[in-house]
């Protein structure tokens, strides 16, 4: 099966806040629509976020809500990117078990709630 087009939908109720943290973080740009708006790098759609103004977002950890889905983002520079992160509107949910471990991540969620990683090899 040959698919035409792969990508990631997040829903946000703030579908400003949600396309420009993603845009900045991954050195994008957004396409906004009224409903939509898609995120692309280097000229290739990456993901979009779509409006949902009774959006929830997922309680994690300790909540009653698994993550739902998350992504993971592998990087040399871990301090580089956490005070991007925190830049642009995101937030520490878990810090690293052990900042010196050979391999680890920490997680974040972005403006919307959603949940993701960035770890280290």
């Amino acid at each position: 099966m040959d698919f035409r087009r792969r990508t990631i939908v997040f829903e946000a109720a703030d579908l400003d806040a949600e396309s420009a943290f993603w845009a900045g973080l991954l050195d994008g740009v957004v396409e906004a629509k009224d409903t939509w708006h898609n995120v692309w790098v280097e000229g290739e759609w990456h993901l979009a976020v779509q409006l949902s103004p009774d959006y929830v977002p997922p309680v994690w950890p300790g909540g009653t809500s698994s993550q739902q889905v998350h992504l993971d983002f592998y990087l040399d520079d871990l301090e580089a990117a956490h005070e991007k992160v925190i830049k642009l509107g995101g937030r520490l949910v878990k810090s690293a078990d052990d900042p010196a471990a050979r391999t680890g991540f920490r997680v974040y969620a972005d403006p919307a709630g959603h949940p993701f990683c960035l770890a280290w090899p």
